[in-house]
């Protein structure tokens, strides 16, 4: 699988939400999308992150901007942790890890020594036609929001 890119085109996808719904690439068409990746609902890291972009969501609104937010995570994982955290945008899940391929985020991770498959957590902004215009891999979450609105501004 080639490593995506920036300047290149985002990979299609099409994924069951926690909203009831399925969301593609196309469903964003002519907005900018930020498509960020993260391991796991309910940690926190994941819930640092989610509430983060969450609060900045008026702003990217303002900038023609989209979140979604995507997991291996169950519909119904998904689900509670939006009604937890009164998220307001939509997250995906990404069961079979197929979109997590596509993106070059299921990568081998360890700790303590021992190996293991993860989401390496990752943010892509793609433009209005679908283009990658900016990765960012092996997020912190701190400050990570901010930066991404600013890409997005600039864009």
């Amino acid at each position: 699988m080639p490593v995506l890119k920036e300047g290149s085109k985002a990979p299609d996808f099409s994924l069951q939400t926690d909203t009831h719904g399925t969301v593609s690439l196309k469903s964003f068409a002519g907005k900018k999308l930020v498509l960020y990746f993260y391991p796991k609902d309910d940690t926190s890291g994941c819930t640092a992150e989610a509430c983060t972009f969450n609060d900045y969501l008026p702003k990217f609104g303002k900038l023609k901007t989209a979140v979604l937010g995507v997991s291996r995570d169950t519909v119904k994982k998904h689900e509670k942790f939006r009604e937890k955290y009164d998220l307001d945008f939509p997250l995906g899940a990404d069961e079979d890890g197929s979109v997590c391929e596509k993106y070059g985020v299921w990568v081998e991770k360890s700790m303590y020594g021992r190996k293991y498959m993860g989401i390496e957590r990752s943010t892509f902004l793609i433009d209005e036609t679908g283009k990658v215009l900016k990765i960012w891999r092996k997020v912190k979450v701190p400050g990570h929001a901010e930066e991404v609105m600013e890409a997005a501004k600039n864009a």
